[in-house]
């Protein structure tokens, strides 16, 4: 028996048919999504697992580099040298498209293309660590915003995820088996209103077909009496 109350209709009936072949359809397409999202996704993790590792030793070495720098100058010569940056940097962000998840894109272009531009400092009082530092510095700020981009783009693809998981669910575990039991609840309620109406017009067939004998008996009696008359 369904879980709510249905019209016990041959309309009702064709509605429903409609919505569960549109629900196993949608059903379809959603786990399909979800397949590939999880697939997407476990790239994605993979990926960020990667970067995470590679960055992670990158700034262990500037870490070192600054380290050997701040050992090799004063404190207040260090502090001077860095005080000041030269280089400027632009962020823009776009975005793209993976399973109907919009996943930011981050691109920075900096004021000058000139590598040699990162230094804010001259290079005779500074010692050649500090320059290896800046330089790792400025490269490992690539992988840090690659990373953040990825890391969203897992987050994003994880939301999504779990809200298709939930609607998968909904159809596979409650729309689906409702609208079924509907159907068969209809279906039982109409064949039993066909074997109803069946049993009555039987009924009714054997009704007049009793009547017109019982008609006929009495017209041939009375054509028999009055043959006995004449």
């Amino acid at each position: 028996m369904p879980n709510v109350t249905v019209n016990p209709t041959r309309m009702e009936l064709t509605r429903l048919k409609g919505k569960l072949r549109t629900a196993q359809r949608g059903h379809k397409l959603l786990k399909d999504k979800r397949d590939e999202l999880m697939k997407q996704f476990l790239d994605t993790v993979r990926e960020v697992r990667a970067l995470r590792q590679e960055m992670e030793a990158e700034l262990m070495t500037v870490h070192n580099a600054f380290t050997v720098a701040s050992a090799l100058m004063s404190s207040q010569a260090l502090e001077q040298a860095l005080l000041y940056p030269k280089q400027s940097v632009q962020l823009t962000q776009t975005t793209k498209n993976i399973m109907s998840v919009n996943v930011p894109v981050y691109d920075f272009q900096t004021q000058t293309r000139s590598d040699a531009d990162i230094y804010p400092y001259g290079f005779a009082a500074t010692s050649g660590e500090l320059d290896t530092a800046v330089d790792a510095l400025g490269k490992v700020f690539r992988k840090m915003l690659k990373l953040a981009e990825v890391e969203k783009a897992a987050q994003l693809m994880a939301e999504e995820i779990e809200k298709t998981r939930r609607r998968v669910n909904a159809l596979e575990y409650v729309v689906i088996p409702n609208t079924q039991d509907s159907i068969r609840y209809i279906t039982m309620k109409l064949d039993e209103n066909d074997r109803a109406t069946t049993t009555r017009l039987m009924k009714v067939k054997d009704m007049l077909l009793q009547q017109s004998i019982e008609e006929q008996r009495q017209r041939d009696a009375e054509a028999l009496e009055r043959y006995r008359e004449t």
